[in-house]
């Protein structure tokens, strides 16, 4: 299903022009109106008239998270306060939280990039939609909801949290699209079962699920024990919220993005230099259509790769790569790289445990060392020690032979580790206590 033929499945030459009008309408734009970037570009010697082609967007300064809070809480706006109708904002758990004004133009933008990602998704005006994601400053919950307003379907605006509630309301209102986080869907399944109910004998058939990384192996789960087809929402607080990128129905690892309302760039987080297509980087956006908080290469530290082709789907539209990590959540155990992803990847495939884990950094000497806790299904806890010995080196196994490291593994109680209704924290960083 394509909401929106004529962008999404617009002609390469078509879609760039469209992209270079409104980059150099945003350059001007953000040059007239935020001292920040006036003064980034005139220490570089540029002038919104330098941009004069697509490949001109590598002259303009990066921005980083650091450049938001250093200019809390509306020091990038670019239009006056009475113009603002919106006001999100990240939840701010490591320093000053990040803002997002919005106008009312910006606010039916983004409806429309919400609506092409739920009906990618199959969903339509028939649709019964149970919003579980946080309500308020957090961009999820409002931003599904405008979408599915756009749509015309009957959304329920549960919120996160009350999880028992929130399975009464499926059973009950006959909810048949669920939109959250990947890891409370595995909880609210997990609930329903202690409640005796079967969501797969529910109407809910679909899932859309985001705000955090999740690998497919994670999908794969969440479709066997809800019954559903699971789709994905990627998005960024400082960009407009959810729906920056989605997947359709062929599921192949990649994500449309929304190119007329964002230009996307990998780069090497090293050196900065642009890679070209194919090649896996950080993901760097650049907003060409929102007027309040038009941010200019963003680094967003998602590691993922570009592509560009027609997919089978229909759509023309850039494809991203799945972001299974990002740069700043990068472990570096014993020389070697890895990503909470990757650990998921193998523990989802171990039947012995539930999709409940966390990973613990401690100091082993000069070196860092990691461990894996892990929770076994319930009828493996009760065999024993000997049994939850065996599991455990089976997976230590499995980590060194993929990963190349040592780590050690614990299976843990079931319904020990702690549930998440929004984000889950799946990193505990000992070596700070």
């Amino acid at each position: 299903m394509i909401w929106n033929e004529k962008i999404e499945c617009a002609s390469l030459d078509r879609m760039q022009a469209l992209q270079l009008a409104k980059l150099q309408e945003t350059v001007a734009w953000v040059y007239d109106r935020v001292p920040f970037y006036r003064d980034k570009f005139d220490s570089m010697g540029l002038k919104p008239a330098d941009v004069q082609s697509l490949d001109d967007l590598a002259k303009l300064p990066l921005t980083v998270k650091t450049d938001l809070r250093d200019n809390y809480p509306f020091g990038l706006c670019a239009v006056p306060m009475d113009d603002v109708v919106k006001i999100h904002a990240s939840s701010g758990t490591t320093g000053k939280p990040i803002t997002g004004p919005y106008t009312a133009d910006d606010i039916n933008q983004w409806k429309e990039c919400v609506a092409r990602n739920l009906h990618a998704a199959g969903v339509s005006k028939k649709d019964i939609v149970q919003v579980a994601y946080g309500y308020g400053l957090f961009t999820g919950g409002l931003g599904l909801q405008g979408g599915c307003d756009l749509i015309g379907c009957a959304t329920i605006p549960a919120s996160s949290g009350m999880t028992e509630r929130q399975v009464t309301i499926m059973r009950d209102f006959g909810s048949t699209v669920l939109c959250c986080t990947p890891s409370y869907a595995l909880t609210i399944a997990e609930k329903a079962a202690d409640m005796g109910v079967d969501i797969r004998e529910l109407p809910l058939r679909v899932g859309v699920f985001g705000a955090e990384p999740w690998t497919i192996e994670m999908r794969q789960e969440i479709e066997e024990r809800m019954g559903i087809r699971a789709h994905e929402v990627y998005g960024l607080t400082e960009l407009m919220g959810p729906s920056v990128s989605f997947d359709c129905q062929q599921q192949d690892g990649f994500m449309h993005i929304n190119e007329d309302h964002v230009l996307a760039e990998v780069i090497d987080p090293v050196t900065e230099e642009v890679l070209p297509l194919g090649e896996k980087g950080e993901l760097v956006f650049t907003a060409i259509q929102r007027r309040a908080m038009p941010l200019l290469r963003y680094r967003t530290r998602d590691i993922t790769e570009l592509r560009r082709e027609t997919c089978s789907c229909g759509r023309t539209l850039l494809k991203m790569k799945k972001v299974l990590g990002r740069s700043d959540d990068m472990l570096i155990i014993s020389g070697v790289n890895v990503f909470p992803s990757q650990v998921e990847s193998i523990l989802l495939e171990v039947p012995e445990v539930e999709p409940q884990y966390v990973l613990i950094i401690r100091k082993k000497g000069y070196l860092d060392a990691l461990s894996v806790d892990v929770e076994a299904k319930a009828e493996v806890y009760d065999q024993g020690e000997d049994k939850l010995q065996a599991v455990e080196k089976l997976i230590e196994a499995k980590i060194r032979g993929t990963i190349g490291i040592g780590v050690k593994v614990r299976l843990v109680p079931p319904k020990s580790i702690e549930r998440s209704e929004g984000k889950a924290k799946r990193v505990f960083d000992a070596r700070k206590l």
